[in-house]
């Protein structure tokens, strides 16, 4: 029988906006795996009260709060996006809180293995923490079309959050699995029930 080690690896959970990550996790995680989402810690270490808001207000000025304290993610989006080395500042503030933030979560998890879910798995250099990589795919004209439908977005937004993501052949590059999702929700359950049946005989993320 196998007995879970006392350190879950990491599984790297990846793919393109509209790809349908965000489904796959929730189902991973229903199947009892402990799943951090990047997305999430980088919500949190920007909550009222935590450090990196203040230096961020400081930084842009009061228009990137709202009225109740929280950060405005528009306007801040808004000053980013055009504005290389103002981003690259952004970044240099959060990403040290973001991977401490999920280094701390990751600590906690229970299940044989854990994932961390995160957009820009390959382009932060987040991969590296982790064993394996598994990559959602989808064919881009269906990631623009999912998102348009969900996010009620232009076309030119998603392909402005495109190019900021890694290209599909960069994210495919680094992949260990791939799970195509370009059918229904039950076939991407599917899959992700036979990737956890396989990963769960995987001892460090390798066969």
């Amino acid at each position: 029988m196998n007995t879970p080690s006392a350190h879950p690896w990491i599984l790297g959970l990846t793919g393109g906006i509209g790809s349908g990550k965000s489904a796959a996790a929730e189902h991973f995680a229903a199947l009892g795996v402990h799943v951090v989402d990047a997305d999430h810690a980088a919500r949190w270490v920007v909550e009222p009260g935590r450090p990196a808001l203040s230096q961020i207000a400081e930084h842009f000025g009061e228009q990137v709060l709202q009225a109740d304290g929280q950060l405005n993610r528009g306007a801040l989006r808004a000053l980013i996006f055009s504005d290389p080395e103002q981003r690259r500042w952004l970044e240099a503030l959060l990403h040290p809180l973001i991977r401490e933030e999920i280094a701390d979560n990751l600590a906690q998890a229970q299940s044989p293995y854990a994932i961390l879910v995160s957009p820009l798995l390959i382009e932060s250099g987040q991969y590296t923490t982790t064993q394996r990589v598994l990559v959602i795919d989808v064919p881009q004209a269906l990631q623009i079309q999912r998102t348009l439908k969900r996010d009620n977005t232009s076309e030119e937004q998603v392909h402005a959050i495109l190019k900021v993501q890694a290209s599909r052949e960069d994210r495919l590059r680094h992949a260990d699995d791939v799970l195509t999702n370009d059918r229904d929700l039950e076939a991407l359950k599917t899959e992700v029930e036979r990737l956890h049946d396989f990963y769960l005989t995987l001892r460090g993320g390798q066969p």
